[in-house]
């Protein structure tokens, strides 16, 4: 794939999508700054593996969901390279409970991890991309946001949200050269999923027309399609990446 841009920050990118992402991306020529809260050593095995690679990297820790911590981790970055080219919200978390016993901490703590972070991000990021007319942001939502779950009311609002919201960024921001695009991944095969009992993974899997689950590279490679030059007339659209499991 071409891209125009030089560097990339990818948020929550120590492990799981978000690596795989910060990997894609990185063999795509791209300078990838890897994000993370608190997994330093897995956020450094990262960056090692891009550079054995050949690639460029550069970690940097701090929390999304701080704004303060944020801004100034955007500044380091304009800082060392001079600009930020791309950004991929793809922080997040989860805190599952039924409804009827959610506290509103509870739901808070994932809206703010979730939502709010994203706010900051690409608030921040139109702030820097605009004085070069030019600059791409997908933010990573999520089947959930667009179905619904027993259990994760909190997630689901967040993850809808996300959705919302791009669309929104991505129609203040068209004129100044910027696009603004959301993922939402299905169930993707990760750590996570690795440990369920066969019985229950052949159960989800019976829910997707597919009939597997996706792969982190999957979610990346679309990741990367929409921040690239081939996606340049693509704004505010959501891409599901679910195998068919939603296809409305």
């Amino acid at each position: 794939m071409k891209f125009s841009g030089t560097n990339v920050l990818v948020t929550g990118s120590s492990r799981g999508i978000g690596a795989e992402i910060a990997k894609t991306l990185a063999g795509f020529g791209l300078k990838v700054w890897i994000n993370y809260r608190s997994g330093a050593a897995e956020a450094d095995a990262v960056k090692d593996a891009i550079e054995a690679a050949g690639g460029k990297a550069a970690v940097i820790g701090f929390d999304v969901s701080d704004e303060v911590a944020f801004i100034d981790a955007l500044k380091l970055i304009k800082e060392s390279d001079g600009g930020l080219s791309y950004l991929v919200n793809n922080a997040g978390i989860t805190n599952d409970k039924l409804a009827l016993r959610m506290k509103t901490d509870d739901f808070m703590s994932v809206i703010n991890a979730n939502l709010t972070s994203c706010f900051i991000g690409c608030r921040e990021a139109m702030k820097m991309m605009r004085k070069n007319k030019f600059g791409s942001i997908v933010n990573i939502s999520s089947i959930i946001g667009e179905t619904g779950n027993a259990g994760q009311t909190n997630y689901a609002a967040s993850k809808g949200g996300v959705i919302a919201m791009t669309k929104s960024f991505a129609l203040e921001a068209a004129t100044s050269g910027i696009r603004y695009n959301s993922v939402t991944p299905g169930f993707i095969s990760t750590e996570m999923t690795e440990v369920l009992p066969e019985e229950v993974k052949e159960g989800i899997n019976a829910k997707i027309p597919m009939n597997r689950m996706g792969q982190a590279r999957e979610i990346a490679e679309a990741t990367a399609f929409l921040l690239s030059d081939h996606s340049s007339y693509i704004t505010g659209e959501t891409l599901k990446v679910n195998g068919g499991m939603n296809m409305a």
